[in-house]
This record gives structure tokens, sequence and C-alpha cells, in this order.
């Protein structure tokens, strides 16, 4: 079996394979190429954008992924799916409920291997150690980095053992594969994560954010969407009321803004459209809350 599935939106990286599997061109992709082949590509299961509405979007895009592989792939072509937990530099899009859970259960059912995504949803930041645990997910392949190691440079990929085992020895490694001050870091962030209990902290950051964000996206149509998961949030903007375009230039003002008001923020998505929101977990809740104040005040003045 030679074929990868990966999803519309996704982000996997900048070496020339996981390119290949992200859906961004710019800045990701232009002229980096040529790309490796038997990469395919699904429509994600995203509830806001959904054709059918949010609603019937877990069923319905279950059925539409199921369908195109067989049509374009075929199942026993067919490797590994790989999928983000919760979509990244896409847009922090969050599966309709249900979607992740059946994609996995459908590759076990088909021998295919069901990779997992997690270097940005990994490690507490969604309010579970990982993102796949919201739905009793277990992943056959893992991949992580980010938040893992506190900082300092560090990726792993975790799998099962019959995965793992099945490359020669010496066939995986690298110049910097096993550093072991990044190594030590990661054990160090670790014991903090579970001693602070970070997976709570980022349910507590949830239960900031979200209401505020909510009662702002009430005030103006212009933020059409409010999703995600612990401290793992984000607003999409669009036209207004009845009008989902996209709005790249609201979220650019409105950036500009927090910029010149002294606020880091971040943009993502396909369409460059949406704020995340990815809060230190060490954070305060004063510093939350006076950074949530600067946002609205730079949205007030943009819109």
């Amino acid at each position: 079996r030679n074929a990868v599935v990966a999803f519309d939106h996704a982000y996997h990286g900048r070496t020339n394979l996981t390119m290949a599997l992200t859906a961004k061109n710019m800045p990701y992709k232009h002229r980096f190429g040529p790309f490796a082949g038997e990469v395919y590509r699904a429509p994600m299961s995203y509830p806001f954008r959904w054709p059918g509405g949010p609603a019937d979007c877990a069923k319905e895009s279950f059925d539409v992924f199921v369908q195109q592989v067989h049509a374009q792939v075929g199942e026993e072509n067919l490797a590994a799916v790989i999928l983000e937990p919760i979509q990244g530099e896409g847009g922090f899009i969050v599966p309709a409920a249900g979607f992740v859970k059946q994609v996995a259960e459908w590759c076990r059912d088909n021998g295919i291997v069901f990779i997992a995504d997690e270097v940005q949803t990994g490690f507490c930041r969604t309010g579970d150690w990982f993102a796949s645990e919201h739905e009793d997910v277990v992943p056959d392949l893992i991949t992580t980095a980010k938040g893992m190691a506190g900082g300092l440079p560090l990726a792993g990929v975790t799998g099962r053992a019959e995965i793992m085992d099945s490359v020669h020895g010496g066939g995986l490694g690298g110049t910097y594969g096993g550093n072991p001050v990044a190594c030590a870091s990661a054990l160090g962030a670790i014991e903090t994560m579970k001693a602070d209990d970070l997976c709570g902290r980022a349910r507590q950051i949830e239960a900031l954010f979200k209401p505020r964000l909510e009662a702002l996206a009430a005030q103006y149509p212009q933020i059409g969407d409010v999703r995600g998961r612990g401290a793992m949030l984000a607003v999409e903007l669009v036209n207004g009321e009845g009008d989902l375009t996209p709005n790249a230039a609201l979220t650019g003002a409105v950036n500009k803004a927090c910029h010149a008001a002294g606020l880091v923020t971040l943009t993502c998505g396909t369409y460059g459209n949406v704020f995340r929101f990815l809060a230190p977990l060490a954070a305060s809740d004063d510093l939350l809350s006076e950074g949530l104040d600067i946002f609205e005040k730079a949205f007030a003045e943009s819109v």
C-alpha cells in the first residue's frame, strides 16, 4: 500500500512529504515542489462551513470521506490516514462530534494506519493530555512536539510496537535525534504538567475565554463562529449577518490594532480570517483578562 489521505485545511509541516500533506499553498508550499505522489485529500469535517449545516456534519462528512476514498483511492491501496484532532494552521477547526472516532474505527476495520498529528493539540492544550482522548481514540501513530519540551526543540513519533519495530536497526535517525538537553527539558515539562494539573488549567482558560468571545460574537455579526476546546480557541471572521464570506481584511485590521496596543495575537486559517488563542497554560487569569480587554477594544475600533 502506498497511498496516504490527508484533509482539507490540514497542516503537517515543512519537509517535502509533510508539505505534500499540507493543504495551504502560501506561505508553506509555494515554489517548494515537486511533492511526493500518492497523497490524496478528503473534505474536512468543518461544522461552520459544512454545506448541510452543523447538525448533520458528523454523519455527512464521514459518509463523504468514505465514499471519496473508496472511489478515488480504494481501501486496499491506502496505507494511512493522517488527521489533526483539532486542525491548527487551517483554522482551529474542531471536527463534528464523533467524526475522529468514526475515521479511526474505519481505518482499523480496513487495516489502515490511523495517524493523529497532535503537534499543536498535545500535552494538555485542549484540556486532555491528547485531543484524541476526547473521543477515546487511540491512534496507531501519534506525532508530538511544541509544548512537549517547554520551548526547547523536540519532536517525536510514538506508535504501536509492531509499527515502530518494523523498521530495520539504524533506519530511523537524524543529526538532532535524542538531544539529551531537549529530552531532559521534556521530562521536566511533563512533570510540571502533572504536578500543576495543566489539563485542568486548560479547561479553566476555556471557561474564562469562551463566555467573553461568545458575548463579543453576539455584539458583532462579523464573528461568525467561536470554537475550540481547552486553551485552543478561535473566532472566525466573516462579512456579517447572512454572509459567511471569509473576512481577511477585518482580521488583519484587528490584528494590527492588537499589536499596536501591545498584545501579541496570531491569525490562521486557509482564508486568513481566524484568530487563534493559544494562551500560556501558566498565565494568570488577570493577565488573560487584560489581553481579552485589549482584543475587545481593538475589535470595536476596527469594525
